[in-house]
């Protein structure tokens, strides 16, 4: 590492002082903008998406597993596409996803308690996820959305070959046909309704791994490639 500034406990019980005074604005600024997530309008969904689980064909509805609210996360997983340049392999989803779906594994026991479910979607069929599933141990639900419109609809699948795509709010070149990113939904009398979706570096806050990161000296310490430099599935690091 290169060469730090080290001094005595009481200067570094000043500077770390000035420093809370940034992190408690921070996080009041955080609790804002919690409020006005929440505050977002709303919209229905009106058409009808099914996918393939362990429980056989399930509809949007059915995933909510009698819970109100249900956080989605679109895995990047489509075999027909897979080829050298895409983070996806014929048998196995993105290996960055994988470090996304490792980090919310553990919680979602607890997220349940609080009438949330939470569940990963992607393109592959079912037998390819659960064997996948099975291979890294989760519990959450992994659905199929192959055949339907789901992942086109919420802009995280696009057409082969696309010069350009509506992925995180804008057009842009994207190169890959298909792209992370969470969906929120909310079920109240018979109806569901679409929330809220993030993409890119709006999922950094749903991976507690990145956060004890920006706790230590190093960082991150990803450079220009981020994730994609350092990340395996947590079955292949070499040590």
């Amino acid at each position: 590492m290169a060469t730090h500034k080290v001094v005595k406990h009481d200067e570094w019980l000043r500077a770390r002082k000035r420093h809370l005074a940034k992190e408690k604005e921070f996080t009041r600024m955080r609790d804002q903008l919690s409020r006005e997530r929440r505050d977002l309008p709303w919209e229905l969904v009106e058409k009808q998406y099914t996918f393939e689980s362990e429980r056989g064909t399930q509809t949007l509805s059915d995933v909510f597993a009698g819970r109100g609210q249900l956080v989605i996360y679109h895995a990047m997983f489509n075999p027909d596409t897979a080829g050298p340049h895409t983070p996806w392999t014929a048998d196995a989803p993105c290996f960055v996803c994988s470090f996304w779906m490792d980090n919310f594994n553990g919680i979602t026991v607890h997220l349940n308690h609080r009438d949330i479910t939470v569940a990963a979607v992607s393109r592959a069929p079912y037998p390819q996820l659960a064997a996948y599933k099975k291979r890294m141990g989760w519990g959450f639900p992994w659905l199929s959305s192959l055949g339907s419109d789901f992942n086109l609809d919420y802009r995280v699948s696009f057409t082969n070959g696309a010069q350009k795509v509506d992925y995180n709010y804008r057009l842009r070149p994207w190169g890959l046909t298909e792209a992370p990113g969470i969906s929120v939904f909310l079920k109240d009398g018979g109806q569901i309704y679409h929330t809220y979706s993030t993409y890119e570096r709006g999922l950094d806050m749903l991976n507690v791994a990145y956060h004890y990161m920006d706790l230590v000296p190093k960082g991150r310490d990803e450079g220009d490639s981020g994730a994609t430099g350092w990340v395996r599935r947590r079955d292949e690091y070499q040590d």
